[in-house]
């Protein structure tokens, strides 16, 4: 999955008006998702699928803010990892390079959670589920806080999430999502 997503990784910034990622850096976030993926327990290919999913792997994406600030490649809530706290609409002073404990911190928070809010390690458990569902379940989790109705595709936030999340664990990079419900 790693190899497949480089295309995007190299060129991930260029959609946040930010330099794109070093070499350096993109073997900082795999590393950082491979042991995080090992201290929490949850996989890295689900980690990297949030990861694409969220800032498509610019360690320099803006803090998206809207009840709260959610920062870092893995738009985390509330999380403290991040070489870009500025927003859209409120530039900040970005680190260039993103040194690779802020990589570390920003995967750690989307992972295995924060003070403020649930990472991937607990919303798996809260999917109360033994199949694969529990990663659908989760991402859904990980998006919107809930799940309306056992259907992942109602609710708040981007009704396309979990759709794009299984199809990412399943090979898709580059193809245009075919979901409509946004």
């Amino acid at each position: 999955m790693w190899t497949a997503n480089l295309v995007i990784l190299v060129e991930s910034c260029t959609q946040f008006d930010q330099p794109n990622n070093s070499d350096a850096e993109n073997d900082d976030l795999k590393s950082a998702i491979q042991s995080v993926a090992s201290t929490s327990g949850v996989d890295e290919r689900f980690i990297l699928a949030i990861v694409m999913q969220e800032s498509k792997g610019c360690v320099r994406v803006w803090t998206t803010a809207y009840s709260h600030d959610n920062p870092g490649v893995m738009q985390s809530d509330e999380g403290t990892g991040t070489c870009n706290s500025g927003t859209e609409s409120a530039p900040a002073t970005v680190q260039n390079p993103c040194p690779a404990s802020e990589i570390t911190q920003m995967i750690q928070d989307g992972a295995a959670g924060t003070t403020a809010g649930d990472g991937l390690e607990q919303l798996i458990v809260q999917a109360a589920s033994t199949d694969v569902s529990k990663f659908y379940k989760a991402a859904r989790l990980y998006n919107s806080g809930s799940i309306v109705d056992d259907n992942l595709n109602l609710g708040v936030a981007t009704h396309c999430y979990a759709s794009d999340i299984a199809n990412r664990l399943t090979g898709w990079v580059t193809a245009t999502t075919l979901c409509t419900l946004d």
